[in-house]
């Protein structure tokens, strides 16, 4: 009779959670992503897994910031998110000295802050859910190695410098290109946050030929893939493109073979695991912050949760689509 009383203790106990779980949050609670950007598919699945994360936990989501790319926008909105007081705040980060005090300002004042998809280190954040952006580069670095002959040629870049997560990424292709000479990086174009910059550009580059011929391009944020890609499907160019990311548009451009392959991310996985993390600091967290636990070696947080990366060519592009398709039923 004991031994059947102690063996349902842990059930009494599962069952007290389920009970106790429900008045564990509120629908006061309220937790925001903040981004730049919005309208991109990118962005669209992580709220995507920032609402699912909600739902389950029944508190309010609010993603605010601009739908193009404005970091001062966005700062705008982080420091209307920190007047609020809310519950947490999950925010991908335009530019890391700009936002760094605001962070600051609102982890002094006890609002749990967590970034992700591209971090502000310096800042005293709790800690960074994303891609590692180094490995993302090296990934697409090799990639270019493998496909260009005898891996020599002019590259070019695609990019927003300034933007650390792109400038993570772009220093890890230069690492792998480092220990080939034959390629050269000819130019990091600036886009701005224009997908239709990459495009007029790209245009520019296919004019010239001989020793200035441009033989890969590559691209470190979503939307100019899909730009530069419509720019060798016209001119019936074989030349290499690898992207970044994984909408639909990207994917059939690599099922057609405009696109040799694209870096994949896990943006659906960085919103969910977001909330569900400040959740967990707003209700079981310290009520007030050290100033910087990156330096702490008995922190209660992590620096860094890696979400993930995957090289996404012709061999499994239908992975990708069929993941994606059925995530939408």
């Amino acid at each position: 009779m004991r031994k059947a009383q102690t063996m349902l203790l842990p059930f009494m106990a599962i069952a007290l959670l389920a009970v106790t779980g429900c008045q564990r949050h509120s629908h006061d609670e309220t937790y925001y992503l903040i981004s730049n950007n919005l309208k991109l598919t990118y962005w669209q699945t992580a709220v995507e897994g920032f609402n699912k994360a909600a739902a389950e936990y029944h508190v309010q989501a609010k993603v605010v910031g601009p739908d193009t790319y404005d970091p001062q926008a966005e700062l705008t909105e982080l420091q209307h998110a920190i007047a609020a007081k809310p519950a947490g705040i999950l925010i991908s980060v335009a530019d890391a000295t700009l936002f760094q005090s605001e962070i600051n300002a609102g982890i002094d004042a006890g609002i749990p802050i967590i970034t992700m998809d591209s971090d502000a280190p310096h800042s005293h954040r709790l800690f960074f859910i994303g891609t590692n952006n180094l490995q993302a580069g090296r990934l697409g670095g090799q990639r270019v190695v493998n496909k260009l002959p005898n891996g020599k040629g002019n590259v070019v870049f695609f990019s927003m410098p300034g933007q650390p997560n792109l400038d993570d990424r772009f220093k890890g292709y230069q690492e792998v290109f480092a220990d080939h000479p034959g390629i050269k990086t000819v130019e990091v174009v600036d886009i701005k946050g224009q997908s239709t910059a990459a495009f007029d550009r790209a245009q520019q580059f296919m004019t010239q030929t001989g020793d200035k011929k441009i033989d890969a391009f590559i691209c470190l944020e979503a939307s100019a893939g899909k730009e530069v890609a419509a720019v060798l499907k016209n001119d019936n160019s074989n030349r290499l493109l690898v992207a970044m990311d994984v909408d639909p548009d990207t994917l059939n451009l690599i099922k057609s073979g405009v696109i040799d392959a694209t870096i994949a991310q896990k943006p659906y996985t960085m919103g969910y695991i977001g909330l569900k993390a400040l959740d967990q600091v707003f209700h079981d967290g310290l009520k007030t912050f050290s100033s910087d636990y990156s330096v702490d070696t008995f922190s209660p947080f992590p620096v860094f949760i890696d979400t993930g990366t995957a090289v996404v060519d012709k061999v499994n592009v239908d992975l990708f689509s069929n993941s994606a398709a059925a995530a939408q039923k």
